[in-house]
């Protein structure tokens, strides 16, 4: 199945569903594959904007600004990711979280 039709397939079941976060999730997951990056962090950023935080989110935005070299604004989405996955008490997800943010290096 190609990337398009992927995400038309997800594009249809949210039309059935759009609050659903892991289908939100997968849309801006695809967004990024077709390199619409700007879309793709606009879609992680109101799931990490939500009560509670779409975790997953957090941490991909992250990725996605450390490929695109916006490393200020990784680590920034990353703390906050780490302080969401803490409240939710999801210490692995913190911890991938807090590992990927020190291989950032320092902020200085």
């Amino acid at each position: 199945m190609n990337t398009s039709s992927r995400r038309a397939k997800i594009e249809a079941m949210l039309a059935d569903d759009p609050r659903d976060p892991f289908l939100r999730y997968s849309l801006a997951l695809e967004l990024e594959k077709e390199a619409e990056h700007e879309s793709s962090l606009a879609r992680l950023r109101e799931l990490a904007a939500e009560e509670p935080p779409y975790v997953p989110a957090l941490f991909m935005a992250g990725q996605q600004l450390t490929r695109l070299g916006r490393i200020e604004e990784a680590r920034t989405i990353l703390r906050d990711g780490i302080e969401a996955a803490r409240a939710q008490n999801n210490d692995h997800a913190a911890a991938e979280m807090a590992e990927f943010l020190a291989t950032l290096g320092d902020a200085g």
